[in-house]
């Protein structure tokens, strides 16, 4: 696996200092993380060294997060989207590919929609367009809430435990499984996204997402079941639709399966 240089920049968008991290060169590929104040590392660390051979890599880290310094507000899906039109923009590459996991697919959509130039090519994981009308969803993100005031090493096993598939869990084994629990502490920047996570309605802008767009959905997802994926797909017009046989962090459970996907639909023309 090739090793690439990490670039860091910041970009200062209102009050907000956002970082994000550049690799590689070539065509530019944008990767938006989900729910967790360990941001980009955490969800794509593991995978930057599969496509910085070949492209150019952006891995911003919104508000919420470790190193992006803010206020401490309420966060919103289109503050966190202007984050990362305000680093598209700074890396200066042009109309990126762009990839956006969970809690990062809702703020990818809405990027895509508000500013349709930017964007070359859209990809959907494991997100979802509205919370309030799905009971399981409410349910899961204020168990998220309760546990992350009160019982940090529970709600890291929570985590974990929907996070992955059963047969993903049980084929790593009980000890790696130990190591995956304090991945994703109940920081404050967490919780501020479990919050923005509980309130998300996406719905009104997805008729205005112009870009090719593949939605990727998990069929074993226990966090946000692959449903969503479907309805998401069903929303976006012109979109085309994979599944992968995973829990929610499809990208761990399968990597090659899930870069062999992105690498096919973002080398289209």
């Amino acid at each position: 696996m090739t090793t690439t240089t990490r670039a860091v920049h910041t970009v200062q968008v209102d009050d907000a200092l956002v970082h994000y991290d550049r690799y590689g060169s070539g065509p530019a590929l944008a990767l938006v993380h989900g729910t967790g104040s360990a941001g980009a590392e955490l969800n794509w660390g593991q995978l930057v060294p599969r496509f910085s051979d070949r492209r150019t890599v952006i891995t911003p880290d919104l508000s919420g997060t470790e190193r992006t310094t803010d206020d401490g507000g309420p966060l919103t899906v289109e503050g966190l989207a202007a984050q990362l039109i305000a680093v598209i923009e700074d890396a200066g590459t042009g109309p990126v590919d762009l990839l956006g996991f969970s809690m990062g697919a809702t703020v990818a959509a809405t990027a895509a929609a508000l500013r349709p130039d930017l964007v070359r090519r859209l990809a959907l994981v494991a997100g979802w367009a509205h919370t309030e009308g799905d009971v399981y969803l409410r349910n899961m993100f204020t168990l998220w809430q309760q546990l992350g005031a009160s019982d940090p090493a529970a709600f890291g096993r929570i985590v974990t435990v929907t996070g992955f598939s059963r047969g993903f869990l049980n084929t790593i084994g009980r000890e790696q499984v130990e190591l995956l629990i304090p991945n994703m502490p109940p920081t404050p920047g967490t919780m501020r996204h479990v919050t923005l996570d509980l309130a998300l309605d996406i719905r009104h802008l997805l008729p205005k997402i112009t870009a090719p767009t593949l939605v990727i959905g998990c069929a074993q997802d226990a966090t946000i079941p692959v449903e969503h994926s479907r309805a998401l797909h069903a929303a976006i017009a012109g979109s085309s639709y994979a599944e992968l046989d995973t829990g929610h962090v499809a990208s761990f459970e399968r990597p090659e399966e899930f870069v062999a996907l992105v690498d096919g639909f973002t080398s289209a023309d």
